[in-house]
């Protein structure tokens, strides 16, 4: 045991130094446990199992900090021995303990807060052999666990957002809340407070904030690392746009697999359908063979609940060939028209290998990839010829759309994982729109509401505050229009409209009844179109660097084949803007559905 007496400010200056010794040992702690996968993987699950996880592990560290505790006696000695088990009657204890109850709430939440606190509660108890003057060091650490919990995201990838100030702040209102504490219950309260107070407030905070820090530089060194390769898996979907037009074969499974892994960090991939491997390439080659049985129960619970799967060893992957090399794996279920067609599997030979970000591309790109094989089989369904024409017109994938949603995802990404993982849900509901106008002659409004809201999140993101969009509808959403009728008009006016301004620019979407009519209008207040060619808008291609008119005039076509002399377009326009009206029958859902 040493023994330090001192006074005054010669005490505040070594009790100070003292604890940031001992944060500083918690900090190489947490530095340590972040370079652990198993520990990493927690910080982005919300369930039972990794909360009881974290509980342990806190409170390990909670009980590392009281008995790393300075032992402080009524004359200011300090007693600073290995560990500190008991305390002496009269004495007090300086420690760290608050902030890892801190943390733990911030990660984990009010209930991994409140329990670590509880366990840092009793232990200090413990300390001084349960008397009642240390009774309150319980509920003040429950307390303290709950509020910092309040604080935390539940959705923890969000974490890395959390700045160091603010873990400071945090810091500094939980070691403020014990103080009052040992103020109010203490015997030797204020004595104690006076002396400790400024010491144990001050380095707790700045010890959080570092804690906290830490974790963060995980978070962000995870996003650049990947955010490097992110475009490039996103224009691998592009690549692999073309693979499945003749549907889910192995020919194009095989073609896909081996892009997956030129382009990606995975060491295998893998396509099936239903029952069988299509086609496989990468480490595990030798025995995942195409043609044969799938190989492992996480692919088949991924089939069989529709849901995404995560492996991060190989019995979870539970490979039924002994000494299989894969270790971790993702396997996405491809949906199309809302049924299980086969999975695609991404693995890497490591364990614990799987990184957030690569669990998010993983599953966008298996969307993607669901969505064309559902393109594939859409263009195997058309059976009519006048059906046929009509769809061939709703087909059309503008393809600069596509890469420009595919660049602004990429960027997006690298600042803010969450909203790219939600523009790729919309590009994959924009992508389904068009595959529903493929396979439908007319959709109810509310779908076709749902591709223009798709399209606008992914150019609202592409161009913040340049449009201000406009809605407003008055009829039933299960009218039915056809495919593409507001989406194609929106767009045109997007695209055209305000090429000579970047703000005040409005969009305004109406859809009313007229007798037994429906009208879909959209207007905005751009420069107008010349009045040269309003009379040709609809009827023939327009010659323009702006465009050639062309899916107007596919509309105006659609249109006509399917309402004849009743379905009309209209246009106006002059310096004040554009109004582009569609007039079709007001038909109901299950009126005229082909």
């Amino acid at each position: 045991m040493i023994n330090r007496v001192m006074n005054g400010g010669d005490f505040l200056i070594n009790l100070m130094m003292m604890l940031i010794e001992r944060v500083g040992l918690i900090i190489i702690l947490a530095f340590f446990l972040v370079n652990i996968p198993q520990f990493r993987r927690l910080l982005f699950r919300t369930d039972t199992v990794t909360k009881v996880e974290l509980i342990v592990i806190f409170s390990l560290f909670t009980i590392i900090a009281n008995l790393i505790g300075i032992e402080i006696s009524p004359n200011n000695d300090t007693d600073v021995t290995p560990l500190l088990l008991n305390v002496s009657p009269g004495d007090s204890v300086a420690n760290i303990r608050i902030l890892t109850v801190t943390v733990s709430g911030i990660i984990g939440g009010p209930f991994v807060g409140s329990v670590v606190g509880m366990v840092a509660g009793v232990h200090r108890i413990l300390q001084e052999s349960f008397t009642l003057d240390a009774l309150f060091y319980l509920p003040s650490s429950i307390i303290i666990g709950f509020l910092s919990g309040l604080f935390s995201i539940q959705k923890q990838h969000h974490f890395a957002i959390m700045k160091a100030w603010q873990g400071f702040l945090i810091g500094l209102l939980m070691e403020s809340i014990q103080m009052i504490f040992i103020l109010i219950f203490s015997p030797t309260g204020w004595t104690l407070v006076k002396y400790i107070a400024i010491p144990m407030i001050t380095i707790g905070a700045l010890g959080t904030s570092v804690f906290l820090s830490i974790i963060s530089l995980y978070f962000r060194q995870e996003v650049d690392v990947q955010a490097a390769q992110t475009k490039t898996v996103l224009q691998l979907a592009l690549r692999t746009l073309p693979e499945f037009r003749q549907g889910l074969n192995k020919t194009a499974a095989k073609k896909v697999v081996e892009l997956i892994l030129k382009y990606t960090s995975f060491e295998a991939a893998g396509i099936s359908n239903e029952h069988k491997i299509l086609a496989f390439a990468g480490t595990g080659q030798d025995h995942h063979i195409a043609g044969q049985e799938i190989k492992t129960s996480l692919s088949e619970k991924a089939i069989n609940s529709g849901e995404v799967q995560i492996g991060n060893n190989a019995k979870e992957i539970n490979c039924k060939v002994p000494n299989c090399p894969l270790h971790s794996a993702i396997v996405v279920p491809l949906v199309a028209q809302n049924k299980i067609v086969g999975s695609l599997k991404l693995y890497h030979t490591e364990q614990w290998k799987l990184s957030p970000v690569e669990i998010q591309l993983g599953t966008g790109l298996g969307e993607i990839l669901a969505m064309q094989i559902m393109l594939g089989e859409m263009e195997k369904q058309s059976n009519l010829v006048r059906d046929a024409e009509i769809k061939s017109l709703q087909a059309q994938v503008n393809p600069h759309f596509f890469f420009n949603a595919i660049n602004t995802i990429s960027a997006v990404m690298r600042i803010n994982s969450d909203q790219a993982r939600s523009l790729l849900l919309q590009l994959s509901t924009y992508f389904r729109s068009n595959l529903l106008g493929v396979r439908e002659t007319v959709i109810p409004l509310a779908k076709e509401f749902e591709h223009v809201k798709a399209y606008l999140s992914l150019e609202q993101t592409r161009f913040p505050d340049k449009y201000e969009i406009n809605f407003n509808n008055t009829v039933d959403e299960n009218v039915m229009i056809p495919p593409f009728s507001i989406q194609i008009l929106v767009e045109n006016a997007i695209k055209h409209a305000f090429s000579k301004s970047k703000t005040n620019n409005v969009v305004s979407i109406r859809v009313a009844r007229i007798k037994d009519k429906l009208e879909l209008r959209v207007a905005d207040n751009g420069s107008g179109i010349d009045k040269e060619i309003i009379g040709k808008i609809g009827k023939d291609a327009i010659s323009s660097k702006k465009g050639s008119g062309t899916a107007l005039q596919n509309l105006s076509a659609r249109l006509s084949g399917l309402y004849g002399s009743d379905g009309e377009l209209k246009v106006d326009s002059d310096h004040y803007g554009t109004v582009v009206r569609v007039v079709i029958p007001y038909m109901e859902k299950g009126e005229g559905e082909k």
